[in-house]
């Protein structure tokens, strides 16, 4: 069984249709890479995955439970799917470690110490420890990220599905989010919507790349960036090292 399965989903927003007809799975622990250009709809698939946006169409399962289902109790299922934003969506009046320890108190009604103790430990996972105590307009873009990231590894999901969580940062914040999200892989189910290609290469089970709605190809690292078997991915990578350089 999938930890997670994506089965033939439809998005349209009025009759602009975004996503056309997705499938792909995740396994317990897999690191699958999202990448493709600016408005195909990757955003919009993470969030018909977490029923923030259920889709129009199609089934997402979870754990072998259909949570499109409408019948579904989505605070259950929510407790299992992690999410880091793009733009963190912090408590700006809660310290780091109340922000991470919050949703344990409120969601899971863990008793207030046990959730404070789960927290810290997180903070400490993403190495935040002294900043437990500073509110979020006192920390760096790639701390305020970290916190984010912390918060959903609180939870103990299923699955975290990372929405371009670099893409908000100044370039030498960067790599402190992604060792983060290296030591994660293998150790929790990830699905990351991302520009950053050198981490897609040396983190990723597999890389899925998106385009007009549709995923046009997908393989581990190895064979996208070296040998695709579509013309327009071997494109759209040549374009992106040009761009960012090869790492």
């Amino acid at each position: 069984m999938h930890m997670l399965e994506v089965v033939d989903i439809y998005k349209s927003y009025g009759s602009c249709e975004v996503l056309k007809g997705l499938s792909f799975t995740v396994d317990k622990d897999e690191t699958k890479v999202i990448i493709g250009t600016s408005g195909t709809g990757k955003s919009t698939l993470l969030k018909c995955i977490n029923q923030l946006d259920p889709p129009d169409k199609g089934e997402v399962w979870l754990e072998g439970e259909d949570i499109t289902n409408p019948s579904i109790d989505l605070n259950r299922i929510r407790q299992k799917i992690g999410f880091v934003f793009q733009d963190f969506n912090l408590f700006n009046h809660l310290t780091a470690l109340q922000n991470v320890s919050i949703g344990l108190e409120k969601v899971k009604k863990i008793e207030k110490e046990n959730a404070r103790e789960k927290a810290l430990e997180e903070l400490r996972r993403v190495g935040l420890e002294k900043q437990s105590c500073q509110y979020p307009a006192q920390l760096s873009g790639g701390q305020k990220q970290r916190v984010g990231i912390a918060r959903a590894l609180a939870m103990d999901p299923a699955i975290i599905l990372f929405d371009e969580p670099t893409s908000a940062l100044d370039p030498e914040l960067i790599g402190d989010v992604l060792d983060v999200m290296k030591n994660l892989a293998g150790k929790v189910a990830m699905l990351i919507v991302t520009h950053e290609m050198g981490f897609a290469r040396n983190v990723a089970d597999e890389i899925i790349f998106m385009e007009g709605g549709t995923i046009i190809e997908s393989g581990p690292p190895e064979q996208m960036f070296n040998n695709p078997k579509k013309e327009r991915t071997r494109q759209f990578l040549g374009r992106i090292s040009t761009l960012y350089g090869k790492e």
